[in-house]
């Protein structure tokens, strides 16, 4: 069986040889190719064809953001893992790089034990993850190896979820849409789920949303702490919606974005006939901390039959028993499809658990939720 091919991109010749040597003892994984600059990568990948590129951001020439803009140019559904050092600035130029289309990151610690570990206990897992969905969209599937066996990542912190095997798309995502109307209330508030590919596909839905949007959106994105602010900061100058990290006892606002913490379970009350925003320590749910599913279960108790759920790319099964309790209060949930999902875990086990009333491409989901807050939404089914 043939291997998954890799690219490894980062100026430091230290970290391509450890990266090479650890990766190499993999029988599954084959370093094809490295490059010591974004400017070189680039002409690499039409001579070797790569199944994923791993690519650093402090870069001589041409950087990583740079690199990965041009990349993604000819190149929309090739696999990119950023593995960098996560300094303050290194931080947010990771948060870029996610929204400009990279699938995934991975942190490049200091001291060589502490790389080795990184390496084999979370980069090569994530790299036969995004490979298998790659290889089998690009119909190569057949002739690279199997990584049904491989493909679960060990959880490395309360922030991450544990990811399950990629899985195929279940009967009920191939039904018809319903020919009933769906009459469900007028949504007065949108929670969102979303762990890996979430920052890009956040971007996305939120430059389809209007700027006076008549409600408020509360979200959960597997990250840890340092990115929260510089996430929302981006999907602020980016799309429509001003976007804020949530503050305890902080008031949900029409026509603005609060995002949860990393390490804190964000959940709102009404209090007095207001609803404010509390952050806890209590223990991960799903392995995460935040976890959507405690946001949900908070949300259906406060806003019932008004409560509309959107579960976007990511692993794991997080936000599944949350959508389970919104759906019990009469409220809905919107998932994304697998085709524009970079994984289908969390998504997945919503439609699968038959707890969704639609799925969706990202590209017509902004639309949908439009609609369903204005109380004029489409027939309940599985749109295409």
């Amino acid at each position: 069986m043939k291997q998954i091919r890799l690219l490894v991109v980062d100026d430091s010749s230290f970290i391509r040889r450890v990266l090479t040597r650890l990766l190499s003892e993999d029988p599954k994984l084959n370093v094809v190719a490295t490059a010591a600059n974004g400017q070189v990568a680039l002409s690499k990948i039409e001579q070797i064809d790569p199944d994923v590129v791993l690519l650093d951001i402090e870069m001589p020439i041409m950087n990583g953001l740079e690199t990965l803009r041009e990349l993604r140019t000819n190149h929309a559904r090739l696999p990119v893992i950023m593995f960098s050092t996560l300094t303050h600035p290194g931080v947010r130029e990771t948060v870029d790089a996610l929204l400009l289309g990279a699938n995934d990151y991975a942190t490049k610690p200091d001291g060589q034990n502490d790389v080795e570990h990184a390496i084999r206990r979370v980069l090569i897992p994530k790299i036969k993850m995004h490979a298998a969905k790659y290889l089998a969209s690009t119909g190569r599937a057949r002739s690279r190896p199997a990584v049904d066996s491989v493909a679960k990542i060990p959880t490395v912190a309360v922030q991450s979820p544990p990811v399950e095997a990629r899985s195929a798309r279940p009967e009920t995502d191939r039904c018809p849409p319903a020919t009933r109307p769906h009459h469900a209330a007028k949504a007065e508030i949108i929670v969102i789920a979303s762990s890996t590919g979430g920052p890009n596909a956040l971007a996305r839905l939120f430059s389809q949303l209007p700027e006076d949007l008549p409600v408020p959106i509360l979200i959960v994105q597997h990250m840890p702490a340092l990115f929260i602010q510089p996430l929302a900061f981006r999907l602020s100058s980016q799309g429509n919606v001003i976007v804020r990290g949530a503050e305890n006892n902080g008031a949900p606002k029409a026509g603005e974005g609060l995002i949860a913490p990393g390490g804190k379970h964000m959940t709102i009350d009404r209090v007095r006939g207001k609803v404010c925003v509390t952050l806890n320590d209590d223990p991960p749910v799903n392995s995460c901390k935040p976890a959507a599913d405690v946001l949900f279960e908070s949300v259906a108790e406060v806003y019932g039959a008004a409560s509309l759920a959107v579960v976007l790319t990511g692993m794991g099964e997080d936000g599944r028993n949350g959508c389970r309790a919104i759906k019990g209060a009469g409220g809905q949930v919107l998932v994304q499809d697998e085709d524009s999902s970079v994984v289908w875990g969390m998504p997945g086990s919503v439609t699968k658990a038959a707890l969704a009333d639609a799925v969706y491409p990202l590209d017509k989901m902004g639309p949908e939720i439009v609609q369903r807050i204005s109380g004029m939404s489409r027939e309940a089914g599985f749109e295409r």
